[in-house]
């Protein structure tokens, strides 16, 4: 373990071409390629932790990560220094020295999303949005996106490969659905968020845009397990880790830096009665408007067709009240990435 002085990164990243935030074996990282970089400016071991693990092809608005070295140098040095060393699609923002014992994940009080629809077709900004060819109802989606607010026990919407004891249950500060010329912008703030989640949460959304879902049906989600979420993961390439929260902190717009999108400024989502989220800054430590094209459903994992979604509704109508018995065929998991940060 690496004493010395320590540093919060906040950083912005296409994750595209990454096999997600987290170091592994074989594979090209977030975390792995920023800790070849600051070893290299510093010419000695680093350590170098995240707030949330963004999963493949996840990208960050806002992430935070802390840098503990041996030897230090003035924060505006570092970042230059870094900037220099890292490949284009990653690019620190701030360098802040902190307290020893301050810790980016640890310390989080909460962390936002925010994932892009797109209601057509694009060539520059296909890597940042999931195209939906269908015709989406945004009055549906947002009076649905609503019940996830609050406290709930998200077991059908979470991959549980990853930690099959971690709960289950997150509290959700605000969510909000909103049209940004030919976009759908989902966000959400929480505690923390289960693997793939949100990009569960968006799938379901979207299907109630489509029609092929009631708000009854994702109630029903909330209440007792299915595994319809599991078929319905939105791709990796809208999301994004907007911001991450420490104590006193708020929760500012989300500008999304892409020239087809507009230089859009996503609104922050308002709390019950209209409140910010001042649960968020107070909470203890745990717990375009230019038009666009279309990336093809075809190209992600998720499947856009009428059968599926129809299937996906029977199974719901059937598992209220009892624990669905879905065919082998319904019980595979979508691959690819999504946005997760580990449970406190």
């Amino acid at each position: 373990m690496i004493t010395g002085v320590k540093y919060k990164l906040t950083l912005e990243y296409d994750g595209t071409g990454y096999r997600g935030w987290q170091t592994q074996q074989n594979a090209r990282s977030v975390q792995g390629t920023l800790i070849q970089a600051a070893g290299k400016f510093f010419g000695q071991d680093v350590d170098v932790q995240g707030a949330g693990r963004t999963d493949a092809g996840v990208h960050a608005l806002g992430q935070v990560a802390h840098l503990t070295v041996k030897n230090g140098q003035q924060p505006r040095k570092i970042r230059e220094g870094l900037n220099d060393l890292l490949p284009a699609g990653i690019n620190i923002l701030k360098v802040e020295q902190v307290a020893a014992d301050f810790h980016a994940r640890h310390d989080a009080v909460a962390r936002v999303y925010v994932y892009v629809v797109s209601r057509v077709r694009t060539a520059f900004g296909k890597r940042y949005v999931w195209w939906v060819k269908d015709a989406l109802n945004a009055v549906k989606m947002k009076e649905a996106c609503q019940l996830f607010q609050g406290f709930h026990d998200f077991a059908s919407f979470a991959d549980r490969r990853l930690d099959r004891n971690a709960s289950t249950k997150v509290q959700i500060d605000s969510i909000s659905t909103e049209e940004v010329g030919d976009l759908i912008v989902f966000r959400v703030a929480g505690s923390h968020f289960l693997w793939k989640m949100v990009r569960r949460m968006v799938g379901v959304l979207v299907e109630v845009g489509r029609g092929s879902l009631t708000k009854g049906d994702v109630e029903a989600m909330l209440t007792s397990h299915s595994e319809a979420p599991a078929r319905l993961t939105a791709p990796p390439s809208g999301l994004f880790l907007a911001q991450v929260l420490y104590k006193g902190d708020m929760e500012e717009k989300s500008h999304l830096p892409l020239p087809s999108l507009g230089n859009s400024s996503i609104p922050v989502a308002e709390g019950p009665a209209g409140h910010r989220q001042q649960a968020i800054s107070t909470r203890e430590h745990g717990a375009g408007s230019r038009k666009m094209g279309q990336v093809s459903t075809k190209d992600s994992s998720v499947s856009g067709s009428g059968q599926a979604a129809h299937q996906v509704r029977n199974e719901i109508k059937e598992s209220r009240g009892r624990t669905p018995k879905l065919p082998p065929s319904s019980r595979r998991r979508s691959r690819g990435g999504g946005g997760y940060a580990p449970k406190k």
